[in-house]
């Protein structure tokens, strides 16, 4: 486990890169937006290679924010139409930077932000206020995102939040997959499998309908693995729901290099996003990365009908994700 500076934002404001290495795999966190700047991971050969696309400079990540590599994703994921919703009566406005509609957080959400970094048992610990107003969103948000590596090399993202005023939150990581090497070319060759028998169709906006559609017989049926294609940024329902602990949920892995990834979450939601829509000046071409966001649903807090978002004082948010690396 190491600390070293990484870079300094126009404002002076310092960033730091943290290195988790156990179990074969080596990860790297950023202080600037909680970014998984980089996780090698090796082959059926052994040889070790960065699988998560990102950049090697601070510069890059402020230059390209808009896909939100491997960034910490909040206080609210995902979309929420027309950048607004009402709690306990009162409407909220929040920055609308999709419009017509809020996603990810707004203009400066928590991936745009510099996190306070404490060193844990085999991670590092992020935390940060969100303080009352930010972005739109009501409440005193104190929040935290604990990285660990296990014995085995799987990364654990264990995100905590309380608020003093009732809110709506939802976290995700933004890390884009590329299991034959960052920088590889296409991952649309990758096979997936997402244990969903359903997803939540949008409207032209990306907002969901509030109904729920079956995925048998369509191209976003992925219940058996197979080659994950292009064109794809939808919700999928996952068949466990919310679960108190994490458990497997989909499966992406590469048949050249052997390499598979597992993802297994406590969240009822999976995004998942083909990345079509990189284009110059990024390094990365369309479909050169799969996102798999693990949450709660888009738009959750103008659907009372999906799993709800809303966190009052006295309350804990508590999510967990797991990525596990193996061969096969």
């Amino acid at each position: 486990m190491r600390s070293e500076l990484f870079g300094t934002l126009p404002d002076g404001t310092p960033v730091h890169r943290w290195t988790l290495e156990r179990g074969g795999v080596r990860v790297r966190v950023l202080t600037y937006g909680g970014i998984i700047q980089s996780a090698e991971v090796p082959d059926r050969s052994g040889r070790r290679e960065p699988v998560a696309l990102g950049f090697d400079d601070l510069q890059s990540y402020l230059d390209h924010p808009g896909p939100y590599f491997g960034a910490l994703v909040g206080r609210y994921a995902n979309r929420i139409a027309g950048g607004e919703f009402t709690l306990d009566g009162r409407t909220h406005r929040l920055e609308r930077n999709n419009e017509p509609n809020a996603l990810h957080g707004g203009v400066s959400g928590f991936d745009k932000r510099v996190w306070d970094a404490a060193e844990v048992e085999h991670g590092v610990r992020l935390s940060r206020v969100s303080p009352d107003g930010e972005e739109g969103y009501p409440g005193r948000l104190a929040v935290s995102a604990t990285y660990t590596l296990d014995e085995a090399g799987a990364l654990r993202i264990a995100y905590e939040a309380t608020t003093d005023a009732p809110t709506v939150v939802n976290l995700t990581n933004h890390t884009y997959w590329n299991l034959a090497g960052a920088g590889s070319g296409s991952a649309g060759g990758h096979e997936l499998r997402i244990d969903a028998e359903r997803l939540t169709p949008t409207d032209g906006a990306q907002i969901p309908t509030g109904a729920y559609e079956e995925v048998a017989g369509t191209r976003f049926d992925f219940r058996t693995a197979r080659k994950v294609g292009a064109g794809i940024d939808h919700n999928y329902v996952l068949d466990k729901g919310a679960t108190a602990r994490p458990a497997e949920v989909a499966e992406l892995s590469d048949p050249a290099s052997g390499r598979v990834l597992t993802v297994a979450t406590t969240e009822p939601g999976l995004q998942l996003y083909t990345a079509d829509h990189f284009e110059e000046p990024l390094p990365f071409g369309p479909g050169d990365g799969i996102a798999l966001e693990t949450q709660h649903f888009p738009d959750s807090p103008n659907r009372p009908e999906f799993p709800g978002t809303v966190l009052r004082p006295g309350g804990v948010y508590a999510s967990e994700t797991v990525y596990g690396f193996s061969v096969r």
